[in-house]
């Protein structure tokens, strides 16, 4: 993301977050994935875990084409702020790629005023 819509401080803090990147895999299957979502300072604040969740769902056409549908869901409010947008869409663009790679995507993120959907096609 273009340093000029970043300020100072958010930029610190996103480097911060991804930096602070992890996930634990909660639940795996043949055509789909769970993992726990974990960025310094972010947590779930009902239970005090992982700030969010990612779902992986694997679409198989034939044996050539594979689509991966991918929802991420962040439960800690303060990711919710307008203001943490860029923060939001560094964080998901990383666990994107760490968890899905280059494949071809259709992201959905939930995460308040900072919710969106994207498509990664390579």
């Amino acid at each position: 993301m273009p340093d000029i819509l970043m300020s100072p401080e958010l930029k610190r803090k996103t480097e911060e977050a991804i930096q602070g990147l992890t996930f634990t895999k909660n639940f795996r299957s043949a055509t789909a994935e769970e993992w726990y979502l974990f960025l310094p300072g972010y947590r779930d604040p009902q239970t005090e875990g992982a700030c969010g969740k990612v779902f992986i769902h694997y679409d198989l056409f034939g044996n050539r084409d594979v689509f991966i549908n991918t929802t991420v869901i962040f439960d800690d409010p303060k990711l919710h702020d307008p203001t943490l947008h860029p923060l939001v869409y560094a964080v998901v663009d990383e666990t994107v790629n760490r968890l899905v790679g280059y494949a071809n995507t259709l992201l959905s993120v939930h995460a308040g005023f900072n919710s969106y959907s994207a498509e990664y096609v390579s």
